[in-house]
């Protein structure tokens, strides 16, 4: 039997490369080794922590999964389903509320930074991760594909797993991390910072035209040198389009100098526009054709949603036993 492998996706607005990049990218190609049974959801919970429009969020979930979709998550391969559509996420998360202390969770250095960035700290933001531990121990997941930001989360997840299992019984795999290799995307227009929709002229949509494209990656800050490179310590700009390029081209930084060698800043960036342009344009003309038919979306996360409640169902019965509820 195949290790079953989980990882969800926030519909919190307009996504950017970052988030293809970072997650949806990795979740096709993990889908693709044939290695794993591949379960992946609308984290629609997760998205409640932070400001929204009730009118507005039905269609951030629609959207999240056609963009899932259009990137080539294919529900012949992979299973598809919303988060709140599973009642257990969020019952485990309770029983695992009383098993996780204060100080755990005051240490997550994510929760610190939204707050930072001006996030409101409500008890959901601060309780995200045991929201997050649920989602993966809930089927029992054995590999969760994580970048280094979300080490910290994953960790958490093992020790709630390891306590419960000393305090009630073996019950649940300790899940190691499929560590993706993308790196962070830093934004356009300040390459210090990861890529974020609050700083808009930094960051390139997946609904960007090629026109917006051009412009936001021909306005990209480097640096005062001449040529290509990629130095990430010392050259952060010029060193993030070298690795926006490589990820998209599916090629290593050190061939994306080598091809470059010589070249004008004007003409990489210009290469780099026509490239992302082109990758784009394929997901948003898949993405056109799919969001016509809501019908078939909604069949799609429905059948998803039927596969994986079973073993939720389970999961929670289990555990409900061994605490004792009756």
């Amino acid at each position: 039997m195949k290790p079953i492998i989980v990882s969800g996706i926030k519909p919190s607005g307009v996504l950017h490369i970052g988030n293809y990049l970072g997650m949806i990218k990795q979740s096709v190609d993990l889908q693709e080794s044939g290695k794993y049974s591949c379960l992946y959801f609308v984290a629609d919970y997760h998205s409640l922590t932070t400001g929204y429009k009730p009118e507005e969020k039905s269609a951030e979930v629609m959207g999240i999964i056609t963009d899932l979709l259009a990137a080539g998550l294919d529900p012949k391969k992979s299973i598809l389903f919303v988060q709140s559509h599973i009642l257990e996420h969020a019952n485990l998360a309770w029983i695992f509320n009383t098993l996780t202390s204060m100080g755990q969770l005051e240490r997550m250095v994510e929760y610190k930074e939204k707050v930072a960035e001006g996030q409101v700290p409500n008890a959901g933001l601060f309780d995200y991760p045991v929201l997050m531990a649920a989602d993966i121990l809930l089927y029992k997941a054995r590999k969760v594909p994580v970048g280094e930001d979300q080490r910290q989360h994953l960790e958490l997840a093992r020790d709630i797993a390891r306590t419960f299992n000393k305090k009630f019984g073996e019950t649940f795999p300790e899940p190691e991390g499929v560590f993706t290799k993308a790196l962070r995307v830093m934004s356009l227009s300040d390459p210090k910072k990861k890529m974020s929709k609050t700083m808009p002229a930094g960051c390139l949509y997946l609904t960007d035209s090629p026109k917006k494209i051009a412009e936001k990656i021909g306005a990209a800050v480097t640096d005062s040198q001449k040529e290509v490179g990629y130095d990430p310590k010392n050259r952060p700009g010029i060193s993030n389009l070298v690795n926006i390029y490589a990820e998209f081209s599916d090629d290593t930084p050190a061939a994306v100098v080598k091809k470059f060698q010589g070249a004008s800043y004007k003409e990489f960036k210009g290469a780099a526009a026509e490239l992302v342009s082109e990758k784009l344009r394929e997901i948003q003309e898949r993405k056109s054709e799919i969001e016509k038919n809501k019908k078939e979306i909604m069949r799609i996360v429905g059948e998803g949603a039927e596969s994986v409640r079973p073993v939720a169902q389970k999961t929670l019965a289990e555990v409900k036993n061994k605490i004792g509820l009756v």
